[in-house]
């Protein structure tokens, strides 16, 4: 039983912090999980295009929902879905009306208004303040439009809006997930400005807040402390918003409230709850004056209209001055019950900060009216906690005492049942992961065939995806190119993976590559293993630095067994000498990214990091990041290598817009047509030179090619991206991390740097203004990988870029040939930009 209740604690505990980039779930328009009664409108032109027809890619009645008459600018026409229990809304999907080809209206635009009461209704507005949302250019392809900032809401109202006097029709998905959280509203102080000297003001306002303004105090609303969105450990830098610095907290200054010495806020839920903790995200950058909260005592309200109960839960923190790095504060809560908290939040310093707060507690009373599941551990909590109330409270009869007697034999054989298949499952997990060769399901296997008569005649492999979207066993031909392992990779003993395809290979053999997994999380390149060995065996040709020369400025990334730090690195130019690889510096410090091994590191992670070192220290290239120095004479271990000022070339483009008359004129960071295809060089250029070692990156993309002051691009993947693109990867079937959105169709058997490159090029040409298939989930993805090996003409490309030239466009689509052997080397890759940069 004591095993039972951790369990439940670890469960629980997972509840109510949401990540938007995940919570994208059907919630049931198409399905009918969403019923009829539930869909509304205000107004109906016909019975046959009432509200319940409004479902995306349905056609029943006669297509979609259409208000009443000619729709004017001035109208509030509006379809209403109740979704049963309060949701967070993360995305929303539009069609017009087809009806099998006979219709052709729909909206060009829409509003949303929503409400978590169905009483007061609020106006969602985006990052930037704008209430209108795109919507259909056509009646039957449906847009998909991501929420930023998410709604939390019980009822949403889509408001179609024209400019014109036009017959408007709309059918729609609600995408998202339950709020589990119960959080209908906070009160806090207003959040303050800060201007520390020698950096820009940071506005600590909550901008996305819903609720009233009154007195320089919030209430009655939610707002970014509930967006999901963790804030960075520097609060000066936000997430990919086009916003403000110090947009992703809402933070206070201590002598601004008084003499309290504390800020008070107030949660209010949809019901009563039995808490167990609270999560509170906090700023700890305390060489800017900013620390975690020192203490903190909480009272509980059981209902709206009774009193705050006297005794609170008081928590006092451990103070860290050595880590600046923003964290999850967890105060436990005790298993109080209430409808209401009231918290105060005692100052460690000058300032604190707070991005995201977060509840876990069990619920006490049932919900019926739902369109999504319910776990069974919450069942079976609700159940226990029925129980236990019912024996403290009124003594039962003695005739139903073995009803009762019966229910908890019932509820603990349940019990000892859910246990078992959670340690069978754990036990399976783990014999599943030390034995990868393993097929895991027999009956999704695709049969690859060798490149030659004189291989083997197969080699089984499972296709990792979706098994309701794969049901295969044929014999596929596939050989490679500059393609390098995941499952399967090339024996370099017998060809490079660029002759593969150009003679018979023998079939591919997993044991001849030695994949480098970065301690920071990040598969740092897959390298053939006659090219290991050959640079193993010789010494680290890097120089020790004195490690007390490295001052820490800030974290950068973190993985399983080590992290990245940014630090000043003093007298390193003289350090390196004649020949340094530093640019100049012009009387500015040194900075350098230091990547190191934690003390409680493996010692199979100790082994890797030392050979990622030797490897490293013989790539000389310049656009691959290059490795300085080191410190391995003692621990920790550190690689020490350039910092690129500039960051990742996603953050870079994605803050600048083509270069014209109008930037010029209103002074916007821009980048020019010929800048973009001079990037493009380099990393083609970087890319051949790895190609010609043999090493496969394995995650090429915009995210991992670094800028120094000047635009150099410098091609590295050191986990430094992973926190703040977490949304790129997707963990399928709890195996790797991996980069679905540039992996080529074929890449859970292979790794296609290639395929990579015609990504990241299209990212390139679209500013990085947009992810990769943004209009499909992941699942999509996965699933449209399976259209590839189908090849009955369904899958999906990306489409053309506005500033990219179609004989670009055609390159993109040379690297996303369905067959490895059509698409071209990095040679030729590299070949056939150069000429694009001299025109």
């Amino acid at each position: 039983m004591h095993l039972f209740l951790l369990l439940i604690l670890q469960a629980t505990a997972a509840i109510g912090q949401i990540d938007p980039a995940h919570c994208r779930y059907a919630l049931g328009m198409q399905d009918g999980r969403i019923a009829d009664d539930d869909i509304t409108a205000s107004s109906q032109w016909y019975e046959t295009t009432g509200p319940q027809y409004a479902r995306l890619n349905r056609e029943e009645g006669d297509g979609a929902w259409c208000p009443e008459g000619q729709l004017e600018p001035s109208d509030s026409q509006y379809l209403q879905v109740d979704l049963g229990r309060l949701t967070f809304l993360t995305v929303v999907g539009t069609q017009g009306r087809y009806a099998r080809s006979n219709g052709n209206e729909f909206a060009r635009a829409y509003r949303l208004n929503y409400s978590r009461d169905g009483l007061l209704w609020k106006s969602w507005r985006n990052r930037q303040g704008n209430t209108v949302m795109e919507g259909n250019k056509n009646a039957y392809a449906s847009v998909i439009n991501d929420l930023h900032p998410p709604i939390i809401t019980r009822l949403i109202r889509l408001i179609p809006v024209t400019y014109l006097s036009t017959t408007v029709c709309m059918r729609v998905e609600l995408y998202g997930c339950p709020w589990d959280d119960g959080l209908i509203s906070y009160a806090a102080p207003e959040g303050q400005l800060m201007m520390p000297p020698g950096y820009p003001i940071a506005s600590l306002n909550d901008s996305t807040y819903d609720g009233a303004h009154e007195r320089r105090r919030l209430f009655g609303g939610l707002g970014q402390l509930t967006d999901g969105v963790v804030g960075l450990d520097d609060f000066l830098l936000t997430r990919q918003y086009h916003v403000w610095p110090g947009y992703d907290y809402l933070g206070w200054r201590n002598d601004s409230l008084g003499t309290q010495g504390y800020v008070e806020m107030e949660f209010v839920f949809d019901r009563q709850r039995n808490f167990t903790s609270m999560k509170v995200h906090s700023n700890n950058m305390f060489s800017r004056g900013v620390k975690i909260f020192s203490s903190v005592s909480c009272w509980f309200k059981p209902r709206l209209i009774a009193g705050w109960e006297a005794e609170p839960v008081a928590f006092k923190t451990v103070l860290d001055d050595r880590n600046p790095s923003a964290r999850y504060v967890t105060v436990p809560l005790n298993r109080r019950t209430a409808k209401s908290l009231r918290c105060r939040f005692y100052f460690a310093d000058i300032w604190m900060m707070f991005s995201e707060i977060s509840f876990q507690s069990g619920n006490t009373h049932t919900h019926t009216h739902t369109h999504t599941y319910i776990p069974v551990m919450t069942l079976l909590m609700t159940s226990t906690s029925a129980t236990v109330n019912a024996s403290t409270s009124d003594p039962p009869d003695e005739a139903n005492t073995p009803i009762l007697i019966g229910c908890l034999v019932t509820i603990i054989l349940l019990l000892v049942i859910v246990i078992f298949l959670i340690l069978w499952c754990q036990y399976v997990c783990k014999v599943l992961e030390k034995a990868p060769r393993r097929i895991l399901d027999e009956e999704f296997t695709v049969r690859l065939s060798s490149c030659s008569p004189a291989c083997d005649p197969h080699y089984e492999r499972v296709f990792l995806l979706d098994p309701h979207m794969l049901k295969v066993e044929t014999e596929t031909p596939l050989s490679s190119s500059a393609c390098g392992g995941g499952y399967a990779e090339p024996d370099i003993t017998q060809c490079t993976p660029h002759q593969c395809f150009h003679s018979n290979a023998p079939h591919y053999a997993e044991t001849d590559i030695v994949r480098l997994q970065g301690v920071t999380g990040s598969n740092m390149y897959a390298v053939p293993a006659l090219t290991v060995d050959s640079l193993t065996r010789k010494d680290i040709s890097a120089a020790e630095f004195p490690r007390q020369q490295l001052i820490f400025r800030e974290k950068l990334g973190e993985g399983q067994f080590g992290e990245v730090h940014l630090c000043e690195a003093e007298g390193l130019p003289e350090f390196l000498g004649e020949g340094s690889p530093l640019p100049d510096r012009d009387g500015h410090p040194v900075l350098v990214a230091v990547k190191q091994l934690r003390a409680d590191a493996t010692s199979q992670a100790r082994n890797d990091f030392l050979k990622e070192i030797k490897i490293m220290s013989r790539l000389n290239d310049p656009n691959i990041i290059r490795l300085l120095c080191v410190c391995v004479s003692s621990d920790p271990l550190c690689m020490v290598t350039e910092y690129m000022e500039n960051g990742d070339l996603n953050m870079f483009l994605s803050q600048r817009e083509i270069e014209s008359t109008l930037t010029h004129a209103n002074n916007i960071p821009s980048v020019s047509l010929s800048d973009l295809l001079h990037m493009s060089v380099q990393i083609s250029s970087g890319m051949k030179y790895l190609a010609s070692l043999n090493f496969v990156h394995r995650d090429l993309a915009t995210r991992n090619c670094l800028l120094d002051r000047r635009l150099t691009i410098k091609i590295a993947d050191f986990g430094m991206s992973r926190n703040l693109y977490s949304s790129d990867y997707y963990r399928i079937q709890g195996r790797a991390v991996l980069p679905i959105r540039w992996m080529a169709w074929e890449s859970i058997l292979l790794f296609c740097d290639v395929w990579a490159f015609g990504v990241t090029l299209w990212e390139i040409f679209t500013l990085c203004k947009e992810q990769p298939y943004s209009l499909l989930s992941d699942e999509q993805v996965i699933e449209n990988t399976g259209e590839f090996f189908r090849n009955q003409g369904r899958q999906i490309f990306l489409y053309a870029p506005p500033l990219c030239p179609p004989s670009l466009f055609e390159l993109m689509m040379r690297c996303w040939s369905r067959d490895i052997p059509n698409r071209p080397s990095f040679e030729g890759l590299y070949q056939a930009l150069r000429p694009h940069v001299n025109q």
